[in-house]
């Protein structure tokens, strides 16, 4: 594929990482699950490097949850949904299955996202992102970073929470 046609997949195919995946049933609230919202912005320094920004709502809990992207007017642009060996991705009509969260973030954006210690890092938690590390110093403002230098290609994640 040429640049050309990898930066348009990106761009066509991009938002709908982030709130791509859906189940037909409903989410199941269990006891502690949570709910944040703001905007997110991912870069990933591969060739060509991938940009992704949007508004987000993000609940549930590490093993079972729901991310939904939103254009800066309010419309859902994707969402994803997410159970125990499961991930949907729900953007423009479709529905695309993936075995894992891992595995859909990954074919996307070509880094897997940590969601299990993405709920820990906005509970405030330090927790091991794998090769994620995440600067919480600024969790009390809103503001959450992450970044991932190795494997590459180098990515990181920042979030800001609506207060």
């Amino acid at each position: 594929m040429t640049p050309r046609r990898q930066a348009l997949a990106w761009l066509l195919l991009g938002p709908a990482l982030v709130s791509g995946c859906a189940r037909q049933t409903a989410l199941v609230k269990q006891p502690g699950d949570a709910f944040w919202a703001g905007r997110l912005a991912l870069r990933v320094d591969s060739d060509p490097v991938r940009n992704l920004s949007a508004a987000f709502e993000l609940s549930g809990n590490a093993s079972q949850g729901e991310l939904r992207l939103f254009t800066p007017l309010g419309s859902t642009v994707s969402s994803l949904h997410w159970a125990p060996g499961s991930a949907q991705l729900r953007s423009g009509g479709e529905t695309r299955n993936f075995e894992s969260l891992d595995a859909l973030s990954m074919q996307l954006t070509g880094a897997a996202i940590p969601v299990a210690a993405l709920f820990q890092w906005l509970s405030g938690v330090n927790a091991s992102g794998g090769d994620w590390q995440a600067d919480l110093s600024q969790l009390e403002q809103g503001r959450l970073t992450a970044r991932r230098a190795e494997p590459a290609p180098t990515a990181e994640l920042r979030l800001v929470l609506e207060r």
